[in-house]
């Protein structure tokens, strides 16, 4: 079945700039920086994980073809956020500070992130 052009946002737990570490696939225990979110199919795009090579034709006359590489994005679900100064991967929860914000925060250790 194919998807309608207009499928549902999706709540991810995870931000652009978050430290995470990755928990499944080829690159697992791997900790880098998000760069990118896709919500539509909670996806993110991570800085120097899921490498892929793309080979390039040549576009005009007397130019050589190109082998580039890129970062293809990867599930939300294979992501876990990381703490750097306790060097550990948790889980999120969200919790409401004293001024009345609804912020994010690291189970295992109680930092708040936003």
């Amino acid at each position: 079945m194919a998807k309608s052009k207009n499928s549902p946002r999706h709540k991810m737990h995870v931000r652009k700039g978050d430290m995470i570490q990755i928990i499944s696939g080829r690159d697992k225990g791997k900790v880098a920086e998000i760069m990118q979110t896709l919500p539509k199919t909670s996806q993110v795009l991570v800085k120097g994980v899921n490498i892929r090579t793309k080979h390039v034709k040549p576009q005009q006359d007397g130019e050589s073809g190109q082998i580039t590489t890129y970062e293809a994005p990867i599930h939300s679900s294979n992501v876990m956020l990381y703490s750097e100064k306790e060097k550990v991967a948790s889980r999120v929860g969200y919790t409401v500070t004293e001024d009345g914000r609804k912020v994010r925060i690291l189970k295992k250790t109680g930092e708040i992130l936003d």
